[in-house]
């Protein structure tokens, strides 16, 4: 257990020191194995504080280099102190960034609008029907391509712009689990000439 390790840890996951050398530990030195611990912990905590309520947070804007493309977002957390946190406002410019370069179309799959989805689901059916394959595998195909939909159209499950190992929704989590708060993305506007 070295401490660039522990350091390399620390700036990936934003996990604290005592809880990466814990995972380095169970792991028996095997850095990326910590690395999946220390992530699945993350998640874990996420969903522990996801039903906290998020009343402060940042709005943030974003305008990428050329002035062509601009994006408001909302970001919210329990608490003020956070809010003016380096590493709440990091995560706030990263998704402002990604939005930017992804132009994610909804916040949530909630946010897909019926009508929307039964047209994908249409379409993707138009698409197997000459293939002759049985009904309950064409519905997991259709099943299949609708999920790509969503992470091609829904922010939290977009792959990561910086770091596409991860998901948005997992770069939120990773914060969570550094700042100890419920974190939630809020509405977001992006424009572009």
């Amino acid at each position: 257990m070295s401490t660039k390790d522990i350091q390399a840890l620390r700036s990936e996951t934003g996990a604290g020191i005592m809880d990466i050398k814990n995972a380095l530990a169970e792991a028996q030195g095997n850095v990326d194995a910590a690395r999946d611990l220390l992530r699945k912990r993350g998640a874990a905590t996420a969903a522990k504080k996801g039903e906290r309520e998020t009343h402060e947070g940042l709005i943030v804007s974003y305008i990428h280099a050329g002035g062509k493309v601009g994006v408001l977002l909302k970001l919210y957390c329990e608490t003020d102190f956070v809010a003016r946190t380096d590493e709440f406002k990091r995560l706030a410019s990263d998704i402002s960034m990604h939005i930017a370069a992804m132009s994610p179309q909804y916040a949530s799959r909630e946010d897909v609008p019926e009508d929307v989805v039964a047209k994908e689901k249409e379409i993707y059916a138009e698409q197997v029907a000459s293939e002759g394959k049985p009904a309950d595998i064409v519905e997991k195909i259709i099943q299949g391509k609708l999920e790509k939909f969503y992470t091609e159209t829904v922010l939290p499950e977009q792959a990561f712009v910086k770091d596409s190992d991860k998901t948005i929704k997992a770069r939120v989590e990773e914060s969570i689990a550094a700042l100890g708060e419920n974190i939630q993305i809020g509405d977001f506007v992006r424009y572009e000439l």
